[in-house]
């Protein structure tokens, strides 16, 4: 039995990554396919953007869900949880696949979002208060400068910060992953970088939150 939670484990964290919570409450509440709108994208921003706030929080939270829930998929290799670097390379492993369906889902062509609701809820899987961090560094960011964007890329390069430096850690798989965080971050969002170099990016609408931000 546990040979087969072994082989299925990883396929099935890729699986539940896969979900696009966009796409499907977009069409059964809305009619709408978010991909045609706004960024093209299937992620939690672009939900914002073009189907509004409540629908954008939903698709937040069941985007970082995804990522959490693949995490803890870890639990169900017991053998590995009386030996901290297996297990969290395992988690990790996780992890990396719940990216990877959302960015790539499999239910919807391979076309989804950037990731990063996703990586913040296996970041939060394994370890709550660089979580928390990331998610200042984000909000901070947004409000003084209202690119959702450059939010996620300063959060996303934050982490190597916070685990190599800050907390010092020393595990050699959360090193590896922390440093690939930002790169992967960066790859996806290689759009908004040109926009940004540009200065035609979008700007979030803060005042939805009771919020102005910077103009």
């Amino acid at each position: 039995m546990l040979q087969l939670v072994n082989i299925l484990i990883v396929p099935g964290a890729y699986l539940i990554g896969s979900i696009p919570s966009s796409i499907w409450i977009g069409r059964m509440f809305f009619n709408t396919d978010v991909r045609e709108y706004g960024s093209g994208n299937a992620g939690a921003t672009n939900t914002f953007r073009v189907l509004g706030t409540k629908p954008g929080i939903i698709v937040f939270i069941l985007d970082l869900m995804k990522g959490f829930l693949a995490v803890k998929l870890a639990n169900l290799n017991p053998e590995l949880i009386s030996n901290p670097e297996y297990f969290l390379t395992l988690q990790l492993i996780l992890g990396v696949a719940a990216i990877l369906g959302h960015v790539f889902p499999l239910y919807v062509g391979f076309k989804g979002g950037k990731g990063v609701a996703t990586l913040f809820g296996v970041i939060l899987g394994i370890s709550l208060l660089p979580t928390l961090i990331m998610a200042g560094v984000f909000f901070v960011t947004l409000f003084a400068t209202r690119y959702v964007s450059l939010s996620s890329i300063i959060a996303g390069i934050s982490f190597p910060i916070l685990t190599l430096i800050i907390f010092n850690s020393d595990a050699l798989p959360l090193v590896i992953f922390s440093i690939a965080i930002p790169l992967l971050i960066i790859f996806t969002h290689q759009k908004n970088i040109e926009r940004l170099l540009h200065n035609n990016e979008s700007k979030a609408d803060l005042s939805k939150f009771g919020l102005k931000g910077k103009k």
